[in-house]
């Protein structure tokens, strides 16, 4: 059976503008990365130990071609210098280990932050490839179609509605959970055939190149934990963060990560400097109509028209989600709605809720206080608490 990465542009555009910020900047950092299982699979996750290693190994004998260096070239934002750099990459396989621990399924990249962070997406879509091979594909797309035609209708719908000043905006964001690589190809391709008004890109480098659709991506959590790690001043480090970030791309991929110490914690830093650089913010914890008048107050505090401002939700979305955010606030400021797990993995199985994130920069830890219960990431709890305390963010319940 083919692999199931076959390229090295499948994959999430903010792998490679993370990627370049940090080969450019902190090229020395050392880096680990963990994968976790939050919710309970339908059979051991350590079953597919045998065919995990398989993919690896075939993972790490890719290279990119010359035809994908040409087309992340021709972004521009992304210098010469390091598409020379991917030229003569490869993952190397004694950075990353997966192993069974139990029922559990342990996976961990371990090395040079510019020669592991590129893992993560790659095993994410491994792992879910491999445990959905052994449920009923037919039956399981077959499904997946009639909820993607509900999904299209709903789409359909808006264009009886009366506008709203902005326009409703559809990104996919599905890499990383989805049931295959052929069916994320099969759900964008109808996004972009049948709601062209709505469906306005895709985090996938890969479908975006060979459908023609614009990458969307900016930053995630990994690139502002590693600044905790970086010698900065622990206060200071989203500041350090965002102000590289400017001087990377100088205008280009303008949305602003907000919650890895909590949006309040955030905007404390956010001032008018960062809030006339960054085209926007996007929302990924916590209570999402919370987290949008917390911004647009801090936009109009400011004295910046929040018109001018985008506000892109990202946090589990489905399509009813962001429709009802659309609806309420559609009138008060520009907005993006990325949406994953319920695009391409919506086909009536379970999906898994499997991350890979970054536990430690610089033999260090890191960690992320989220604004949504139980998506707190660290495995040190004395870090944690001085994390805590510095930033005046408090325990919550889920957490504790």
């Amino acid at each position: 059976m083919e692999p199931v990465i076959t390229s090295l542009l499948d994959t999430d555009l903010y792998k490679y503008t993370m990627w370049q910020t940090m080969l450019h900047r902190f090229p020395q950092t050392q880096a680990e990365y963990s994968f976790v299982c939050r919710n309970p699979p339908a059979y051991p996750l350590a079953e597919l130990l045998p065919q995990v290693n398989s993919e690896l190994d075939a993972l790490c004998a890719l290279s990119f071609r010359e035809d994908e260096l040409a087309y992340i070239g021709g972004l521009r934002y992304i210098k010469s210098d390091f598409v020379d750099f991917l030229r003569i990459f490869r993952f190397q396989r004694n950075f990353i280990e997966a192993r069974a621990e139990g029922a559990h399924l342990r996976i961990v990249a371990r090395g040079p932050q510019v020669h592991v962070m590129a893992f993560e997406i790659f095993v994410l879509a491994i792992v879910n490839e491999l445990y959905f091979r052994r449920f009923d594909r037919a039956a399981a797309e077959a499904e997946g179609r009639l909820r993607l035609q509900t999904k299209l209708d709903q789409l359909r719908a808006l264009d009886h509605e009366a506008p709203l000043r902005h326009p409703f905006e559809l990104f996919d964001f599905g890499v990383r959970r989805r049931f295959s690589r052929s069916w994320q190809r099969e759900v964008v391709a109808a996004f972009q055939d049948q709601a062209p008004q709505f469906f306005k890109g895709t985090s996938n480098v890969l479908l975006a190149r060979d459908l023609g659709l614009v990458p969307i991506g900016t930053m995630a959590h990994e690139y502002l934990q590693t600044y905790q790690a970086l010698g900065v001043r622990l206060r200071d480090f989203q500041k350090a963060a965002l102000e590289d970030w400017v001087q990377e791309y100088r205008g280009d991929l303008g949305i602003a990560l907000t919650d890895v110490v909590g949006m309040d914690a955030f905007l404390a830093d956010f001032d008018l400097y960062f809030a006339k650089l960054f085209d926007g913010l996007r929302h990924d914890s916590g209570d999402p109509l919370v987290w949008a008048n917390k911004a647009l107050a801090h936009y109009e505090k400011l004295r910046i028209d929040p018109h001018t401002k985008r506000l892109v939700f990202s946090d589990g979305l489905t399509i009813d989600k962001a429709l009802a955010l659309y609806h309420a606030l559609g009138n008060r400021t520009q907005l993006g709605f990325g949406i994953g797990t319920h695009l391409t993995n919506d086909v009536g199985l379970t999906p898994l809720n499997i991350v890979m994130k970054l536990t430690s920069a610089n033999g260090q830890p890191v960690a992320k206080l989220s604004d949504s219960p139980g998506k707190t990431l660290c495995d040190d709890q004395t870090f944690l608490a001085y994390l805590r305390q510095v930033f005046n963010v408090p325990i919550l319940a889920e957490d504790s």
